[in-house]
């Protein structure tokens, strides 16, 4: 049986006396789109903090494609790093360096690559996220919001990771841009064979892209399921999140109903 990708066992996550998970477990398979939801302060942006590294639970193990976290050498662990992509919120591209030197970044840091490689590599990741070559000369503060996560995109991808990790992905698109954005990520889940985990409340951008759903309630995964199957666990969140109007008006657009 194949490692999950993602496996979190016993997670305890605190800030001073406040308690944001305990006892959390949620395995991920490869080739799955995961979308973690939970209502303000559930604590869905330090779970992917937690998987990526920058944060640490005050108990439990975090393993990524079968492997503590933490486990082996320092060059061990940069090689297990190197398989997962993130996409920040606002995008978090570094000002002062334009479009392509954002994308170069990586590649440049753990020098994986000659300067002629970069170049084209760079130019492929822009074309990745349906971005011109020009693109690469422009500044952040040049961009628009679709721009700038999609940039930030071909950055998350510079190191052909496995795995990508999405905060809010859509969160300040127009509905537009928002859809493109989600047909992109969908279109590069299929062609790259990626794992993708996803926090997002924007039930749009759930149903169009999501083919599991974990619930982060009461401190824990309540739920981990399809979005069908979530939709008929009787808790309070998901009676808010799903059934209220908003949520009722976004899975009906999902399943094409007017």
């Amino acid at each position: 049986m194949q490692e999950p990708v993602v496996s979190l066992a016993g997670i305890s996550t605190r800030f001073g006396r406040n308690v944001v998970h305990e006892g959390l477990e949620l395995d991920i398979a490869a080739g799955e789109i995961v979308a973690l939801v939970g209502g303000s302060g559930s604590g869905k942006t330090t779970l992917l903090r937690h998987i990526i590294g920058l944060t640490r639970p005050v108990a439990g193990t975090v393993k990524l494609f079968g492997e503590a976290l933490d486990a082996g050498s320092v060059r061990e662990r940069i090689a297990r790093q190197r398989r997962l992509g993130v996409l920040f919120q606002q995008g978090a591209l570094f000002s002062a360096f334009n479009v392509g030197e954002n994308i170069a970044f990586p590649l440049r840091e753990l020098g994986v690559a000659t300067d002629e490689e970069i170049r084209d590599l760079v130019a492929l990741k822009l074309a990745m996220v349906e971005m011109a070559p020009e693109h690469a000369l422009l500044m952040p503060a040049e961009l628009s919001g679709g721009m700038v996560k999609r940039a930030a995109l071909a950055r998350a991808l510079a190191l052909e990771p496995e795995l990508l990790l999405l905060d809010e992905p859509t969160a300040g698109l127009d509905p537009d841009r928002s859809a493109a954005f989600v047909r992109l990520i969908r279109s590069l889940h299929h062609e790259l064979g990626l794992t993708v985990v996803l926090v997002t409340h924007d039930l749009d951008t759930l149903a169009a892209m999501a083919s599991k759903v974990a619930v982060l309630a009461d401190r824990r995964i309540i739920s981990y399921a399809s979005l069908e199957d979530s939709l008929e666990v009787d808790h309070p969140f998901i009676a808010r999140f799903f059934h209220g109007e908003h949520g009722r008006r976004a899975l009906a657009r999902s399943q094409g109903v007017r």
